[in-house]
């Protein structure tokens, strides 16, 4: 890794957490890219102590020490966590052709900006690939001892594109009613329940609430049958679980601060570019499908216990 030059732009993405915001970003420091963006969004009105958090994570991310291009996109006000990475990760593909994104809670391994780079020149041109996540969700491939593997999952606690991917990318879900109409999800996901759990995630971020990005972003890589790539070993350790995330609430879930391996370089590429049907049903039964029975199994035995 000491002959590693990282010459990809790396997008940072930031709010109001200092603490593991000095962690991310002590990690891009040590990677010292030649091209950082940083992306802030701005303090909530009539939150407490806001503004100043807010005012030093950008502080934090604006210690560059090192030779680089700094490119900023800082909000004034708060545009939430959807619509700022909505917008955030456009302005930065209006910038750079390819980035690796970090989000200010996602803790890469040193070895996770050389796996995005390689993976984003090798397939910097086949249009069927268009993500590389550096979180496997602890969902591995059993088909082979390849680097990675292709899944139909764009995880993206840490992951890296292009900007002839993200021009597919629809905050608004616009044809959102035009494929449900025609029972598109049956066609993507293997079994109803599967895409009925999607629809209703869907549904969820098709209103004017839009209080995430990342759904809208699975949408357009299945409408457009995009491919991921995911590693089999774990790259990103999410440090954001905890009362005060706005998603991640829970601190003992099992994807909290998963530990992180370093990926072997040269890499092992697969043979063919075919997603692994198999992972992604493990992932969805661990990752998706199995929060929904868990709150279905927790009401049914609430119902018991009171009869």
């Amino acid at each position: 890794m000491s002959s590693f030059n990282l010459t990809t732009p790396v997008a940072l993405l930031v709010f109001n957490r200092p603490e593991t915001t000095a962690r991310v970003f002590a990690a891009v420091r040590q990677a010292r890219p030649t091209h950082l963006l940083l992306v802030a969004d701005g303090p909530r009105a009539g939150v407490e102590g806001e503004a100043a958090r807010c005012a030093e994570v950008r502080r934090i991310a604006e210690q560059v020490d090192w030779p680089c291009c700094v490119l900023k996109n800082f909000s004034e006000t708060n545009l939430g966590c959807g619509a700022r990475m909505a917008s955030g990760i456009s302005w930065v593909f209006d910038q750079v052709e390819e980035a690796i994104i970090l989000e200010d809670d996602c803790l890469p391994h040193p070895s996770f900006f050389r796996y995005c780079q390689e993976l984003l020149e090798k397939y910097r041109d086949d249009e069927r690939i268009m993500h590389v996540a550096g979180n496997n969700a602890l969902i591995q491939s059993d088909k082979g001892s390849y680097s990675y593997y292709f899944s139909m999952f764009p995880h993206c606690w840490g992951w890296a594109s292009w900007r002839r991917a993200w021009r597919n990318y629809d905050f608004e879900m616009k044809l959102l009613s035009e494929v449900n109409a025609q029972g598109w999800l049956n066609g993507v996901l293997p079994g109803k329940d599967d895409a009925r759990f999607w629809l209703e995630n869907f549904r969820k971020v098709h209103g004017p609430d839009k209080h995430t990005w990342d759904y809208q972003w699975t949408f357009a890589c299945w409408l457009n049958s995009g491919l991921s790539i995911l590693p089999n070993k774990c790259l990103i350790s999410n440090l954001g679980f905890g009362a005060e995330a706005t998603h991640t609430k829970d601190a003992a879930s099992p994807f909290a601060s998963v530990p992180v391996a370093e990926m072997e370089f040269p890499l092992h590429h697969p043979r063919f570019v075919m997603r692994d049907a198999d992972a992604d049903a493990r992932a969805q039964r661990k990752i998706f499908s199995s929060n929904k029975w868990a709150i279905l199994l927790l009401a049914l035995k609430n119902f018991l216990r009171g009869r």
